[in-house]
């Protein structure tokens, strides 16, 4: 009985020699893509102020409350806009709140391309904005306003 018990543990010992030798690995290949975004976090304004038609011909420069954005690290960007509410082809105007038959014209100008460095380092979007003081002598006294919508694309 003793030869018979030897035998089949001989057998069992060879048998998971044979199963540790089958053993064998696999890789698992793990993938991600991040896709470049950009956001803005915040609006921005330019104000002209009072402008004074005696004053002319010479050129009010806006005071601008810059628009932050962010774009993800290495995405290059592009910002456009759509001219303002009341433009006439290319030209920014700002329209009169007593006689919307008046316009002021203005440039609006800022940096149109760029790469992101990720969300921890905004961008603050630096803005030129001027009025023509000859524009103002010939229009109704009062408010003038606009909005211009920017629009950034990775």
């Amino acid at each position: 009985m003793k030869k018979i018990l030897m035998a089949v543990i001989a057998v069992a010992v060879v048998a998971m020699a044979g199963a540790a030798m089958a053993a064998d690995t696999a890789a698992v290949a793990v993938t991600a893509n991040v896709v470049g975004t950009c956001q803005f976090d915040s609006d921005g304004s330019v104000a002209f102020g009072s402008l004074d038609p005696s004053l002319a011909p010479g050129t009010v420069t806006g005071t601008v409350g810059k628009p932050r954005f962010w774009c993800t690290k290495n995405a290059n960007y592009t910002i456009t806009d759509d001219v303002g509410l009341h433009e006439s082809g290319a030209i920014f105007r700002m329209q009169s709140a007593a006689v919307p038959t008046d316009f002021l014209p203005y440039t609006f100008a800022y940096t149109t391309t760029g790469t992101g460095a990720g969300k921890s380092a905004p961008v603050d979007l630096t803005i030129t904005a001027q009025v023509d003081l000859n524009d103002t002598i010939n229009i109704a006294a009062g408010g003038y306003t606009d909005t211009v919508t920017l629009s950034i694309n990775p």
